[in-house]
């Protein structure tokens, strides 16, 4: 992360396309642009403090795709609790990154498989589209390659993740 003077900004990396070792296998975010909708960020995106929704610390200015990573602009409002996760940042406490996210389509890539665009070896799943939700300043993070834990946190059963991913999965199952 780096800091623009004394300005409450922060240019950081949000995401990447390092397989994540999830509970039925590896999950690698596509980071092709056209794979990434990045509107909700750019329009309404916040910046939380360990995925609570309840304790926003800043806005994203502007969210972008580049080198295959997710990229954003925040910046940290000045109130005494974000105040706080500021300082931290700044001093270099806190270093972690995560995304919160929906995937739209996955493709599952199977064992000695080589995945549609040629890129990823399976086993793995491979989000082919995906929104993501929120940015959050963490304290221990998933992906030490950018500091992003990439998944939606909180209730690992949360319809709104798992409900997409089961229905890609039946998809995928009735195509063989």
């Amino acid at each position: 992360m780096e800091g623009e003077g004394n300005e409450r900004k922060f240019i950081l990396s949000f995401s990447s396309e390092e397989p994540y070792e999830r509970y039925w296998g590896k999950e690698i975010l596509d980071h092709n642009p056209a794979a990434v909708d990045l509107t909700r960020l750019n329009s309404i995106g916040v910046l939380l403090f360990n995925h609570n929704r309840d304790k926003v610390i800043g806005r994203i200015n502007r969210a972008w795709i580049e080198n295959q990573r997710g990229m954003a602009e925040v910046e940290f409002d000045a109130d005494e609790s974000s105040e706080v996760i500021f300082q931290k940042v700044k001093s270099g406490t806190l270093k972690g990154v995560s995304v919160g996210y929906k995937i739209g389509v996955i493709e599952e890539v199977m064992a000695n498989k080589i995945s549609t665009d040629g890129r990823f070896s399976g086993p793995c799943d491979v989000a082919r589209e995906w929104m993501p939700y929120e940015i959050s300043i963490v304290s221990v993070p998933a992906d030490a390659t950018v500091g992003v834990g990439r998944e939606l946190k909180g209730n690992p059963q949360a319809p709104e993740t798992l409900s997409c991913f089961e229905a890609q999965l039946q998809i995928n199952k009735n195509r063989k």
